[in-house]
């Protein structure tokens, strides 16, 4: 369908936003954490990913938004978020940006956050037409954080 490509391709832009975010806030060496409440964060944030990446297995791993084979994953810490490896991500991010608290560090976090937000609109538009049930399961399920957002 011509409005998949065009999710997918928003989501590969997105994915490709993201790791130049990423990369910048590495190269301003601010992106790990300096404070003990912010590095505690970020241990979590890879935690949450690892649990997340070992729930999911790893049928899919792709730069483009892109639905896989097996339904939808609901078990793990999809019970809780339904993009967990993102909210990882975003958690990881913004404890980096926060706890060096420069104007660099918090715009490219907020740049990370968009491109997630692209990403994750893309990857649920494609997930209902692929996945009907996937409606019911977004309704009872947040985004990034559990019971929140």
């Amino acid at each position: 369908m011509p409005g998949d490509r065009t999710w997918k391709y928003g989501s590969l832009v997105a994915t490709l936003v993201l790791v130049a975010a990423v990369l910048l806030l590495f190269g301003e060496r601010t992106l790990f954490a300096s404070g003990p409440v912010a590095v505690a964060v970020q241990s979590a944030a890879v935690a949450l990913m690892l649990w997340a990446r070992w729930t999911f297995k790893w049928r899919s791993f792709h730069a483009a938004a892109n639905p896989t084979a097996g339904g939808i994953v609901t078990g793990g810490p999809y019970r809780y978020w339904r993009h967990p490896i993102y909210a990882a991500i975003l958690y990881f991010v913004w404890a980096g940006a926060a706890s060096h608290a420069r104007p660099p560090a918090i715009a490219l976090a907020l740049v990370a956050t968009l491109a997630l937000g692209v990403r994750m609109a893309a990857e649920e538009r494609l997930l209902v037409e692929r996945y009907p049930e996937y409606r019911s399961y977004a309704a009872r399920t947040r985004r990034i954080v559990p019971y929140l957002i």
